[in-house]
């Protein structure tokens, strides 16, 4: 099980292959967007935990923190002791951010990086 004592960014490994398109590999923009947002301010290294894991389900390390309906990537799950109203979603009492435009705003007033244009 992963310590939750910081914030636990989970995104998918580029190349995966997708059995609904034979023969053609892919990444995830979503990922790719935040991977970006990584290497512009390298200072997230030290606030969030981040793992790269494979696109094929169950996503176990995702399902062990916030359960099956909750594998869609990328995901931040909320560090115990997180304000709870942060969070798009919990499951058994943790605190989770889905999708990548919520993910950017807590990355921005949770971890001090600047806020995305409009």
């Amino acid at each position: 099980m992963l310590e939750t004592s910081r914030d636990i960014l989970f995104l998918l490994r580029p190349g995966f292959a997708d059995p609904g398109y034979p023969g053609r590999l892919f990444f995830c923009w979503h990922c790719a967007l935040l991977e970006g947002v990584l290497a512009s301010f390298p200072e997230l290294a030290t606030t969030l935990h981040v793992e790269r894991i494979a696109w094929e389900r169950p996503r176990r390390e995702v399902v062990a923190l916030v359960g099956e309906e909750n594998q869609s990537l990328p995901l931040l799950i909320l560090a115990d002791g997180a304000p709870p109203a942060l969070a798009t979603g919990f499951h058994r009492g943790r605190a989770f951010v889905s999708g990548k435009d919520a993910i950017l705003h807590i990355l921005s007033v949770r971890h001090g990086i600047p806020e995305p244009h409009p």
